[in-house]
């Protein structure tokens, strides 16, 4: 018994100090690997064509890129930022909403409802832990 929990116990430390170490070197990835990401799962869950994903893939970027941009402005309040990220997925839904055939507007709008209520359950859940501290 005692053999078994050693081997238990140095197996712990030797899996929680190789975990601690490749933890630190994760960097942010490029606008370009988020709008390949993200038309990834586009085309996924929408079976987009090869045009499609193509236009798909541009407009992805060009959202990702100028989130980058006032990501990294520093001279803009926050609450300006939001607004100015609010506005820009305004316009990539309406440019990707003109891609989309009338099928896979469908599915589009019932994801972006079922992502709608699970950002509202988030946020309820965190007023509700808020209210108990």
């Amino acid at each position: 018994m005692k053999r078994i929990f050693l081997t238990l116990a140095i197996a712990a430390i030797a899996f929680t100090g190789s975990f601690a170490q490749t933890t630190g070197s994760t960097k942010q990835p490029t606008a370009e690997q988020r709008a390949e990401k993200a038309t990834a799962a586009l085309q996924k869950k929408l079976t987009l064509s090869a045009d499609q994903k193509s236009k798909v893939y541009a407009i992805e970027l060009d959202k990702f890129k100028k989130a980058g941009a006032l990501h990294n402005n520093s001279s803009e309040s926050k609450k300006a930022k939001k607004g100015e990220h609010k506005e820009i997925k305004k316009a990539t839904d309406a440019k990707l909403e003109q891609i989309l055939t009338p099928v896979q507007k469908k599915k589009w709008d019932a994801m972006q409802e079922k992502s709608k209520e699970k950002k509202a359950a988030r946020k309820a859940s965190k007023k509700a832990a808020a209210a108990k501290q």
